[in-house]
């Protein structure tokens, strides 16, 4: 398996692990998205609470010239570091959300 199609696998597996729970309060469901067309993954929580509605991002990662991209993280116990647990090094890994100028601050790559 080429590393594309393994990084894929590793994110699907991540995304659909998370959206097996939704939070706890309120009417709120885990609404995972996996377009392996457009490299594009995560997971958002959409309905009703007792402030309002609820469309938050919980987390989105794309791949990117063979990077994995994380746009946002947004897991308490940080997506990225789910990645770097299930073995893809952080040279691959670019924290989108972190200003370009710090990015080489993080210990991962910086684009």
């Amino acid at each position: 398996m080429d590393k594309l199609e393994t990084y894929r696998g590793i994110i699907k597996k991540i995304v659909e692990y998370h959206a097996k729970y939704a939070p706890s309060m309120g009417q709120i469901q885990a609404a995972p998205f996996i377009d392996m067309e457009h490299d594009n993954y995560g997971l958002i929580d959409v309905g009703w609470n007792i402030a309002g509605r609820v469309h938050s991002i919980i987390f989105h990662l794309r791949i990117e010239k063979g990077k994995i991209w994380v746009e946002w993280d947004g897991i308490e116990s940080s997506v990225t570091q789910e990645l770097v647990d299930a073995g893809i090094p952080k040279e691959d890994i670019v924290l989108g959300f972190q200003r370009p100028k710090r990015r080489n601050i993080t210990g991962c790559a910086v684009a």
